[in-house]
């Protein structure tokens, strides 16, 4: 969800850009994803067994002493009246939110079960709510989907396939036999590592087969036998495989790619396959098994089977066997109609996924149903290859509920629909920002973004549940609604319990006697947790970046958008809308450095101050810019230009102190031709150099993604490499090591990754006493003043990917921004006192 606000609510006269914004770009979803892969897994792809391998490493691992601390263990209000300044979603209707929720199951009992993109599975025994983790013990949180059987276990997929082919990926398929009292652990894996390094679109149980859908093609496994590996029953392309002739191609990635299966309801085993990838290749289409051998086929009706037009696909079934519905996106639309790429949404009155299937509704015919989202550039299905779901009620073979960016429902099997969780309300005539009036007359929705959906019921009340980019919604299987077709009762079940809040960063700053925490998250814009907040607030919508906070003023912070769109407050935003009716209250500032403007910035831009003046930023795009007004800036055209990165190179990490700069940068920055460096230089413009790091040499072909320059020497400095060793890795000089130190400005280099896993490290920081703390994708670890080994830092930190660590003021206590399971901290005095 990109922060439109500012430009619905605000009248033509005050912006120079009137125009409604209708949310996040998905060219920009794709590229986020993409670059998170390709920090994982570039100068090659990342073979089956990385994952396991670290997790055993981690195991062996001793931890310090010492506890983390849940940070942001909170309801975190997306609406908050106190900050409803420019460029802030507050007042959208959203409400309470997490992060991205990729799974869904729930029972008759009250039980409910949610999958995190990246922060495990969550249980609650009341319908949703109050929920606790049941999956901390995995080497991957990352959720593709989750099913119930017929014998009431549930089945974990793990690796998200909402948004690439190698983002998040797993470790696998789990499964919980007993899921109201037990939790997941590694023993609970179904096969061997033929799953591994693979995403998981759908998990489907068809009679007594589980199918999964994945990036490297479609699995079974029986559901009464479970030992055995997975089968593998079809790979389109299986020269693209990793280790096969074609594994370099720069398209492997996308060779391969299963959506979802459905079945004849009458005889299970006869399955249909929906293949391909959503930019479309000649593999797209739908497969059937005849003579023992998969082979193309074509479905009845007005449905599409040809290459061009299937992409992305969902099927869901009627649990009487008399329908089939089916959404289908179309990579020809993807390239060819910036409205919408959805072909369209399909029932087959005949019950057989065959066919003849039967158009009932297309993008122009759910924008009339009350959709947020009706202006050309941006309707229903603008995002159909990466938000979808479908759910037959199960008392009503025509009662269907389906998810794009929002959510709609027909109850006549298709005839007509309504948008009972618009995107949001600001076009609607309800909408004000008055904070007195909270949401003016507009009712709670759901956050954009759909991935997830299920029915359960708890005291024999039905409800179905909902699963979107911001966490869990549910509202009675028959709702009522308004008369623009727009639910009004909606419940959050975001009540701070899941902490699933998907960080890039954090920052810390003084305020009110103790500190204020900022950070920056995927599609949930900016949090800010101040001294006596009992609720977190939402001061800067859309995706939060990267972040930098004035350790003396916690209100004072740059916050980036995507792309190096960075905006500075100096009073936390704290705003009551008053900005839209006299321009000059708003309290936030666009001052984003020119690449930009050019588009020669990563997605996530890195961005950073000198922890002794913070007056001095720096930040990276194709350049690298310095700004010395701190806080204080107003304008983009107060950057200095440092230093030009060179064309096609990006900057992945910047740090500075003492005046010396050191900025690592990738591009090419996928596996074609990947390349890597490092340039340091002053910040009085002076010294500018590359370092020469040949593609043989001690620090690996691999993406640059932290550093940390010490304050007493800046000579002296830390650096952190993602991906892994050339073990997991094929491709040119993946080297080995993950954290390394020089003495000398970069021009000598140590490996002193020692004992920890090989496991993608994202972040490093020196903390007071000589300590070195390398924050990675499974675990935080320790290396004490004067030893040479690692340990795991503290005993309770869920297993996520740690994306960023920074310490408070004082130093004291070191702050983690983890990508799944919200902000920790950890007070660094336990290590001296060994409790």
């Amino acid at each position: 969800m990109q922060a439109a606000q500012a430009r619905a609510a605000q009248p033509a006269h005050l912006t120079a850009s009137a125009e409604p914004d209708e949310g996040e770009d998905p060219e920009e979803i794709a590229e986020q994803a993409e670059q998170y892969a390709e920090a994982r897994s570039a100068p090659g792809i990342v073979a089956p067994g990385a994952y396991t391998a670290a997790w055993r490493a981690l195991q062996a691992l001793p931890a310090t002493p010492g506890r983390w601390r849940h940070v942001t263990d909170r309801p975190y209000n997306s609406d908050d009246p106190r900050y409803r300044d420019i460029d802030s979603n507050s007042s959208g209707g959203a409400g309470l939110v997490t992060g991205r929720v990729t799974g869904l199951a729930a029972d008759d009992r009250g039980y409910v079960y949610a999958g995190s993109a990246n922060g495990g599975v969550w249980r609650s025994r009341s319908g949703g709510g109050n929920w606790s983790p049941i999956a901390a013990k995995v080497p991957s949180p990352s959720t593709g989907d989750l099913r119930l059987d017929r014998s009431g276990r549930l089945w974990w997929a793990t690796g998200e396939g909402n948004t690439s082919a190698s983002s998040y990926v797993g470790s696998g398929v789990y499964l919980l036999s007993r899921p109201r009292t037990g939790s997941f652990s590694v023993k609970d894996r179904v096969g061997g590592t033929e799953l591994e390094s693979t995403v998981i679109r759908k998990l489907r149980i068809l009679g007594d087969t589980a199918w999964v859908a994945t990036n490297r093609g479609a699995f079974s496994h029986s559901v009464k036998n479970l030992s055995g590996p997975w089968k593998q029953e079809f790979v389109p392309n299986p020269d693209f495989l990793p280790g096969g002739a074609q594994a370099t191609d720069p398209n492997a990635p996308y060779k391969n790619i299963i959506n979802d299966f459905a079945a004849d309801p009458s005889d299970p085993a006869k399955v249909v396959i929906a293949a391909g990838w959503r930019s479309g290749d000649a593999y797209n289409g739908f497969y059937t098994k005849v003579g023992g051998v998969w082979q193309r086929t074509v479905l009845a009706g007005d449905i599409a089977s040809d290459a061009a037009n299937v992409g992305t696909v969902t099927f869901a079934a009627a649990a009487d066997g008399s329908r089939y519905y089916a959404i289908e996106q179309s990579p020809a639309l993807l390239a060819s109609n910036p409205d919408s790429n959805l072909y369209g949404v399909f029932v087959s009155t005949s019950g057989s996924p065959l066919g003849p299937w039967t158009r009932v509704a297309d993008y122009h015919k759910l924008a009339a149903s009350g959709s947020a989202l009706t202006d050309p550039g941006y309707m229903p299905g603008a995002q159909a290859w990466y938000n979808q779901f479908l759910q037959v009620d199960p008392a009503d073979a025509n009662h269907v509920y389906l998810g794009l960016e929002e959510v709609f429902e027909t109850t006549d099997g298709g005839t007509t629909w309504g948008t009972p969780g618009p995107y949001w309300n600001f076009p609607f005539p309800c909408w004000s920002i008055d904070p007195a009036k909270q949401t003016g007359d507009c009712r709670q929705t759901t956050h954009p973004d759909q991935h997830s959906v299920a029915i359960g019921s708890n005291h024999g009340k039905r409800f179905v549940l909902i699963g979107d980019d911001g966490g869990v919604y549910r509202r009675p299987v028959r709702g009522s609604t308004d008369a623009s077709g727009h639910a009004t009762d909606w419940t959050s079940l975001n009540d701070g319990s899941m902490d699933a809040l998907q960080y890039y960063s954090v920052g810390v700053g003084r305020d009110r006697g103790g500190v204020a925490v900022s950070g920056g998250l995927q599609d949930n814009g900016q949090s800010i947790l101040r001294p006596g907040d009992r609720t977190m607030g939402s001061n800067f919508g859309g995706d939060g970046g990267d972040t930098i906070v004035d350790p003396a003023n916690g209100c004072n912070i740059a916050e980036e958008y995507v792309y190096l769109a960075v905006w500075v407050t100096n009073n936390c935003a704290v705003n009551d809308g008053s900005w839209t009716t006299d321009p000059s209250k708003a309290t936030s500032y666009n001052v984003a450095p020119p690449d930009n403007e050019t588009g020669e910035a990563r997605f996530i831009a890195p961005i950073n101050q000198d922890p002794r003046d913070s007056r001095i930023w720096v930040a990276g795009g194709r350049h690298v810019w310095l700004n010395t007004l701190g806080y204080a800036i107003r304008s983009g055209s107060q950057w200095t230009n440092l230093f030009d990165l060179g064309a096609g190179h990006t900057a992945t990490a910047v740090s500075t102190s003492g005046g010396l700069v050191y900025a690592g940068w990738c591009g090419p920055c996928n596996n074609q031709g990947f390349t890597r460096g490092i340039a340091v230089g002053r910040t009085d413009g002076t010294g500018w150099h590359q370092l020469t790091l040949p593609i043989d040499g001690t620090i690996p072909n691999r993406y640059v993604s932290g550093f940390d320059v010490d304050q007493a020497d800046p000579n002296h400095v830390v650096v952190a490499i993602n991906g892994f060793s050339r073990r997991w890795t094929e491709g040119p000089g993946a080297g080995i090591g993950h954290v390394f130190e020089s003495y000398d400005a970069g021009e000598h280099w140590t490996d002193i990754s020692r004992n920890l896993p090989d496991i993608p490290a994202d972040s490093v920081k020196l903390v007071k006493g000589g300590g070195l703390v390398a924050a990675t994708d499974n675990a935080v670890f320790y290396r004490a003043a004067h030893q040479r080994g690692w340990s795991v830092l503290g005993k309770n930190l869920p297993t996520t990917t740690t994306l960023q660590v920074r310490t408070d003021p004082t130093g004291h206590v070191l702050y983690a921004a983890t990508h799944g399971r919200g902000i920790w901290s950890f007070d660094l005095g336990q290590l001296r006192h060994g409790h």
